[in-house]
């Protein structure tokens, strides 16, 4: 399943991640898509509010990943870039662990990091229109994910 939305605000992308957040459950894997300043960080910041984290979530660049810990479900925010020539050996830091584990893991670029992600996970792709507007294409193949994206409403592909 498919769907495309809108965002007009840094807020409203915010807002958005707060909805998403209302139907991610334990194992939730959500990998994230975009140019750099898309707001790939923006919309974890909204699922991260959605699900109480107070802390303040920025990107992972330097670190890789940065963990969340929360009574709701955990945050585990990956920013795999940094990993794009590494060998399959010095991929292996532990992120297996996270992926599919006891919270919601969102990886940014996941594209370096592809033999980790599983096949139930839901992509979210963010387009910049300018400014501060949005185009997110928000999908997946596993039923998973089919009652949280219809959920969304936006203009259905299939």
């Amino acid at each position: 399943m498919t769907i495309e939305l809108f965002t007009n605000s840094k807020e409203e992308t915010i807002e958005l991640g707060k909805k998403i957040s209302e139907s991610l459950f334990p194992g939730s894997v959500i990998t994230l898509n975009g140019d750099l300043g898309a707001g790939k960080t923006t919309i974890t910041k909204g699922i991260g509010l959605g699900l109480g984290i107070e802390e303040e979530i920025n990107s992972p660049t330097f670190n890789i990943l940065k963990c969340y810990f929360n009574k709701k479900l955990n945050l585990y925010h990956i920013d795999a870039y940094r990993l794009e020539d590494v060998s399959e050996e010095g991929k292996n830091i532990g992120l297996e662990e996270v992926i599919e584990g006891d919270g919601v893991a969102i990886i940014e670029w996941p594209e370096f990091i592809k033999e980790m992600i599983p096949f139930h996970s839901m992509n979210i792709e963010i387009h910049s229109l300018g400014d501060t507007k949005r185009k997110l294409t928000i999908s997946s193949l596993s039923p998973r994910y089919a009652s949280l994206i219809e959920s969304l409403g936006g203009k259905r592909d299939a």
